[in-house]
């Protein structure tokens, strides 16, 4: 996939070019009490009902569901996150403000992971971008992707960038 094709299909995705967008989907879902409100569970029940594809403020977007092994539980979790992608390279990021989501710790103790993408199921491998590897790759994504950008130029902490590297098709 060339830069074009990449740049081209997060375009489609959405018109939301700031974090703070009132109509960005993590700004909908939270509960009266101020926490995410369970928004996962229906989300992967649709996407594996519809081979991959959602609607509400998902309908367009490309998703993924990501399976991690939790560091500290051994359990699997499923999370549906929007892949990025650097030419043929996909990539993770997340929009949690005051600390790395649970997946990106679940990567970085147990990269083995499973992708589903629209009607197939991967082995993969997550890499958690640090050090040189990942200043160099962060400085390509903060260039290429405003929303990330914007989202980098909010918060204290480096955006959590993971590399996912698509196997065999279960």
């Amino acid at each position: 996939m060339s830069n074009t094709e990449s740049t081209a299909r997060q375009q489609d995705q959405a018109d939301i070019t700031d974090y703070n967008d009132p109509n960005a989907p993590w700004n909908q879902a939270w509960d009266e009490e101020g926490s995410i409100a369970n928004w996962n569970d229906d989300v992967i029940t649709e996407f594996r009902n519809n081979s991959g594809k959602v609607g509400g403020a998902y309908a367009g977007g490309d998703l993924i569901l990501l399976t991690t092994t939790g560091a500290k539980s051994g359990k699997q979790h499923t999370t549906p996150l929007g892949p990025l992608y650097r030419d043929d390279t996909m990539y993770i990021s997340s929009f949690i403000e005051d600390k790395y989501p649970a997946w990106w710790y679940n990567i970085k103790a147990n990269p083995r992971v499973t992708v589903e993408l629209r009607d197939k199921t991967y082995q993969a491998t997550g890499k958690a971008l640090e050090g040189a590897e990942y200043d160099e790759f962060a400085a390509w994504v903060l260039a290429n992707n405003p929303l990330l950008a914007d989202f980098q130029s909010k918060i204290d902490r480096a955006v959590p960038l993971v590399v996912l590297t698509l196997d065999s098709e279960r």
